[in-house]
């Protein structure tokens, strides 16, 4: 009887081993065929066919599709992010750090899935609580780069650096909802890096 019970939590942990890797497959998978088709539909057949499993497991793991392209455009926006940290350590300075900075964000090409999954939670409430979880978790990792490069520089941000985070982030990925409603101009006319506050000057502030 023991045994019987042993093989059942293992065939229990392994079946949740295989949904999770199922789920990321298919998050993986969809934020791939974003990044390569921009602004493009993708439909659930193609993103099946890119993860390998059935077209009924995106249902089955994520209840609709909006609900993955959420999840995957953030997790395009988190690789993203970590490739933007990299660009931001080898300034060799504040003011091209805020200047690099700002030119790799507003080139990102996980923007425009990003600019969906935030309209997205504007019209579907039952979607805005992912989006907003996301969202906190990019906050915290770019508070975290931040606070470790200015300590290791001894630079200094003007403002405490969670809103220097969600300020920064909050100006760039508005700029590209305005874009896309059909705002004139585009994303280049505007001054992101004027929104870091971070500098190398002691004397300043």
């Amino acid at each position: 009887m023991e045994k019987k019970r042993t093989e059942a939590r293992s065939a229990g942990v392994s079946s949740r081993d295989r949904g999770r890797a199922t789920r990321r497959r298919l998050i993986e998978a969809t934020a791939r065929l974003c990044t390569e088709r921009p602004g493009a539909e993708v439909s659930v057949a193609e993103i099946a066919e890119a993860a390998g499993v059935f077209p009924n497991q995106v249902t089955y793991y994520f209840g609709s599709k909006d609900l993955l392209l959420v999840h995957a455009a953030f997790v395009g926006l988190l690789h993203d992010a970590r490739r933007i940290e990299r660009i931001g350590r080898q300034a060799p300075d504040a003011a091209t750090f805020r200047r690099n900075i700002a030119r790799a964000v507003l080139a990102m090409p996980s923007l425009p899935s990003v600019a969906r999954a935030l309209a997205a939670g504007i019209s579907r409430p039952e979607l805005a609580p992912v989006v907003d979880q996301h969202l906190q978790l990019l906050f915290r990792q770019s508070e975290r780069f931040v606070s470790q490069l200015i300590d290791g520089r001894g630079w200094r941000a003007r403002r405490p650096l969670d809103v220097e985070t969600r300020t920064f982030w909050s100006t760039a990925l508005g700029a590209v909802l305005l874009v896309r409603a059909g705002a004139h101009g585009n994303v280049a006319d505007l001054d992101l890096a004027g929104s870091l506050t971070i500098h190398d000057d002691p004397e300043t502030g």
